[in-house]
């Protein structure tokens, strides 16, 4: 098994994304921590699944936009198992708005969560594994960060935010055996994309060249790959999981 015996943190583990990348870990042999924000109870009863299927997980309340409550839960996690080897930043949300129109409100609470929250969880696991002279660090960025999208202003900045927050911290950890890599999805047919019209999603399809619409089970993969000892000559890019959408 590919993660046998690591302890994986994966935040925004009670959507449908971060579900099934959750899973995958604990299907490979890893100690799965599933961080949920508001949603404990959806991440809980992902434990107990994972449990069930011969894995081991557990659930865990955190507030992403807040630095105390990111470090008081990593140091808890750091006491509790002993070590911290991977770390999937997954957590996000979009409050779609055009530019003219978007609010205060609504740009600073998704810089908050998706770029600020990737930011606290590296820094805060960051220093125990550059401690501990290892470390997989996999952190879940868009198309959208590479190319924009009309009326996702916030959105976009976020995930391109976090493609240049993977290449500079891929630099500053190399040094002590730790990789940092970035995701981006495409038209992935899971979390926020299940609020589309099918209209819509059509649409989209139609721009992919592979002409489907990818699914959770892809991502987690790329995900599992970019973390497992077959990676560990890969650092600071990004991967993207979109059927030839950007290329």
């Amino acid at each position: 098994m590919r993660m046998k015996d690591k302890v994986a943190i994966v935040t925004g583990a009670s959507g449908g994304l971060g579900s099934e990348i959750a899973r995958a870990f604990g299907r490979e042999g890893a100690h799965v921590v599933a961080i949920a924000g508001r949603s404990l109870e959806a991440a809980e009863k992902l434990a107990e699944e994972i449990v069930a299927e011969g894995g081991t997980a557990f659930a865990k309340s955190v507030d992403v936009s807040s630095s105390a409550s990111v470090e008081e839960a990593v140091s808890e996690i750091h006491d509790r198992l002993g070590r911290i080897d991977v770390l999937v930043n997954n957590a996000g949300i979009n409050l779609d708005n055009f530019l003219i129109r978007m609010t205060d409100e609504e740009w600073k609470e998704v810089l908050d969560v998706n770029l600020a929250g990737t930011f606290y969880f590296m820094r805060s696991v960051g220093r125990r594994m550059f401690r501990q002279r290892y470390g997989r660090i996999v952190n879940i960025s868009s198309v959208v960060g590479i190319l924009g999208n009309p009326g996702q202003c916030n959105y976009s900045a976020s995930k391109a935010g976090i493609i240049g927050l993977t290449k500079a911290a891929a630099r500053e950890l190399a040094m002590r055996g730790v990789t940092v890599n970035a995701v981006a999805p495409g038209f992935i047919d899971a979390g926020m994309t299940t609020r589309l019209s099918d209209n819509l999603k059509e649409s989209l399809i139609k721009h992919v060249p592979l002409g489907r619409a990818g699914s959770a089970v892809d991502v987690a993969e790329a995900c599992l790959f970019l973390a497992s000892d077959a990676a560990g000559y890969i650092t600071g890019q990004v991967l993207c999981v979109d059927g030839g959408f950007a290329m």
